[in-house]
């Protein structure tokens, strides 16, 4: 990657004071944009970031549903997107329409919806979750039965764990979807002394060989404070960049070859530029929608599960 220019990010640095902006950064954003943050982490992390800071202006260097969650939970604020094209294939996977067919077939469940959702899914939902506080947020309805979408590999890992009955849904990651038991056990090999983190949108045969099932926030904070040296980690690879700059006396693998989200790594440093300069991609959601996806975020991010 070549290095960027300085001046990119001195005026970066002079529109986000000028404007008094908030830039909110993922763990999968490539190295260059993480270095801009104000804040850098998982969904759960960033959505309370952007509840504490009461800014009017936000920047979401993420993707779309993530923007979203932000506008939703700081309705008066103008929230940007600095790629307008920066989806998530997952959160495509399940609709509004999907949510209340199953509501249907089910009129006694509850539903739990990923945060990796778009806002008319949230509309339609009882709470949201995070893969950090999954099992809490289950564990916390007072329902037998839970409708969860759309990640078929968290609710099974989430089905493992809690009483209820978990209705599955048929999403998935392509990135976590793609790591395998072989590719654990080939890392094994190489790497005896190693600790392996996974991140429970992975398959289940991944997660049942792994020594921690963690949420991308919940792996730097392990690494952080763990005594070990390596690390095997399945998940995306912008997370290992972070984790190998931030701790650089820890070594961290990705068992096979690393994978990359497409979407995540769409943002580059010009596009944060742009978005601050001309104040574009706004997130614009009806105010309505707006409204009912509230509650189940709010639910979420409420000190409990």
């Amino acid at each position: 990657m070549a290095t960027p220019r300085p001046d990119l990010k001195d005026e970066i640095a002079r529109l986000k004071r000028e404007k008094d902006a908030l830039i909110l950064v993922h763990n999968y954003q490539i190295a260059e944009v993480q270095e801009v943050a104000d804040s850098i982490g998982d969904s759960l992390d960033l959505a309370r970031k952007a509840v504490e800071a009461r800014k009017n202006l936000i920047v979401f260097c993420g993707v779309r549903f993530m923007a979203e969650t932000a506008k939703i939970l700081n309705p008066s604020a103008k929230v940007l997107l600095p790629r307008e094209d920066a989806g998530c294939p997952m959160a495509d996977m399940v609709t509004s329409e999907d949510v209340r067919e199953l509501r249907h077939r089910y009129p006694d469940a509850a539903v739990c919806s990923y945060v990796n959702t778009n806002a008319d899914v949230k509309a339609e939902t009882d709470i949201c979750c995070t893969s950090a506080n999954a099992v809490g947020v289950v564990q916390s309805l007072g329902s037998k039965q839970v409708i969860f979408t759309p990640d078929r590999n968290l609710a099974a890992y989430v089905a493992g764990q809690v009483s209820n009955e978990i209705i599955p849904p048929t999403g998935y990651c392509y990135v976590h979807q793609r790591f395998s038991r072989e590719d654990i056990s080939q890392a094994k090999l190489a790497h005896p002394q190693a600790v392996v983190m996974v991140h429970p949108e992975c398959v289940l045969e991944v997660i049942g060989v792994a020594d921690k099932v963690l949420s991308t926030s919940g792996m730097l904070k392990f690494a952080r404070e763990s005594s070990a040296r390596e690390f095997i980690v399945a998940t995306e690879e912008g997370l290992l960049e972070r984790m190998s700059r931030e701790l650089p006396g820890k070594r961290f693998y990705s068992p096979g070859k690393a994978r990359y989200c497409f979407n995540m790594k769409k943002t580059r440093l010009e596009d944060v530029l742009h978005s601050l300069d001309q104040e574009v991609y706004e997130i614009k959601l009806d105010p309505e929608i707006m409204r009912l996806a509230r509650k189940p975020l709010e639910r979420m991010i409420r000190p409990g599960p």
